[in-house]
């Protein structure tokens, strides 16, 4: 099951820009478009984790993280242009769990958001896949080698739990196509060998250079 981010963010552009990268990254994602109701919308959606401005259309982001704490647990995560320590006090103070400004590094938000995932949510949808002393966690959308980890994206993950689940095969590139179209994701055969020299240079990092190989004319295989 993919866990739920719901975004409360007024503004339409970083609102769109927030969703498409949360759900490139595996996450259903749902942003609140009506902000007379946004309780309402928050405890109707029970989302994992909630993104939350500060400066919003009626209540602040401060009086609803407040409310959302009256019933809820949810990691929230204050991302907002509003960067003096007045409001990051406020914002732990009030039940926030963590406080980026805008313009913010997306490989940072991710990163943060991953953490306070898997820091509140422990044991659900921890399925692991494990090779030659490589865990690829599902759920996480991370693969972890010798206590080193790296993010990956959906396309990304699709790849990797393609060659893990055929581990000690060969992967005719075709196949993987036709795997990740059958998952909704339009890849062709230039946008798989994208994916897979950024997957390598993510593996490199954690001390992995040489999981995926080329067989020649023939596939990939782990």
């Amino acid at each position: 099951m993919k866990q739920r981010i719901l975004i409360i963010e007024d503004d339409v552009t970083i609102q769109l820009q927030l969703k498409n990268l949360l759900i490139g990254n595996g996450y259903d994602v749902e942003s609140v478009t009506d902000f007379s109701s946004v309780i309402g919308q928050v405890k109707a959606y029970e989302p994992h984790l909630i993104l939350l401005d500060i400066k919003l259309p009626g209540s602040d982001g401060f009086a609803i993280c407040s409310e959302i704490r009256t019933f809820s647990e949810a990691p929230v995560i204050f991302v907002t242009s509003s960067n003096t320590d007045m409001d990051e006090l406020n914002s732990i103070m009030l039940g926030g769990d963590a406080f980026i400004t805008k313009p913010y590094n997306t490989a940072i938000l991710l990163a943060k958001i991953s953490a306070l995932l898997r820091r509140a949510y422990p044991s659900e949808g921890q399925e692991i896949l494990n090779w030659n002393g490589t865990a690829l966690h599902l759920e996480g959308s991370y693969i972890e080698h010798d206590n080193q980890r790296a993010e990956l994206t959906k396309n990304e993950m699709k790849i990797l739990y393609y060659l893990f689940k055929n581990a000690g095969k060969i992967c005719s590139r075709n196949d993987i196509i036709d795997y990740l179209w059958d998952s909704q994701l339009y890849v062709d055969d230039n946008a798989l060998s994208v994916n897979v020299t950024r997957i390598r240079e993510k593996l490199v990092c954690i001390g992995l250079a040489d999981f995926i190989k080329t067989k020649h004319r023939q596939g990939y295989m782990i």
